[in-house]
């Protein structure tokens, strides 16, 4: 029981943060913008980079609108079997574990906004890109994390396997020995 309070506490920190941060982020945009409205800090980084007062009711970076039921009930689902699945990873996989720590920070921060306003908050506009929020940065970058732990993971169970095969018997290394040794 011990570990799994321990590994709720991780769980814990690391979506606390996300939610914590993404709420302000976008508390602060709606306090200070108008709906539509944009603000750079410098004229010459407004086409590459700034904050606008949006909001989407679908998935991330706009994706799939008028579908927040949807994503509401699949945020819950989610939310559920992170927190059901998460004290089953080893401690040693802190990058599974980091993943979804952000997966569901993201994923509750954006069904905050859904439950509380109806619809979710974006701000940064990058580029012609969608714009986003740090909900929707949270997911995708805890996609990367996750992609990138499996990945290597993967890697150092080829090299472990790899090295297990180039492993030879003592016996035959002897043998091996005297053959040269002859020659």
């Amino acid at each position: 029981m011990k570990r799994s309070i321990r590994d709720y506490l991780v769980l814990l920190l690391i979506s606390g943060s996300v939610i914590g941060l993404d709420q302000w982020t976008k508390s602060l945009v709606r306090a200070s913008l108008e709906l539509g409205e944009m603000w750079s800090p410098w004229p010459w980084l407004t086409p590459y980079a700034r904050i606008v007062h949006w909001y989407n009711t679908g998935s991330a970076f706009g994706m799939f609108q008028g579908l927040g039921m949807v994503f509401t009930v699949l945020a819950f689902v989610i939310a559920g079997a992170i927190i059901f699945y998460y004290p089953r990873v080893p401690r040693e996989e802190w990058g599974l574990r980091l993943a979804l720590g952000l997966q569901l920070g993201g994923a509750m921060g954006n069904l905050i906004d859904r439950l509380t306003i109806g619809h979710v908050t974006d701000f940064v506009s990058v580029g012609t890109f969608p714009v986003f929020n740090v909900a929707d940065s949270s997911i995708t970058v805890g996609v990367g994390v996750l992609l990138l732990s499996m990945y290597l993971q993967e890697r150092a169970a080829q090299k472990q396997s790899a090295g297990q095969v180039k492993q030879e018997d003592p016996a035959d290394a002897a043998v091996q020995g005297d053959a040269s040794i002859e020659q």
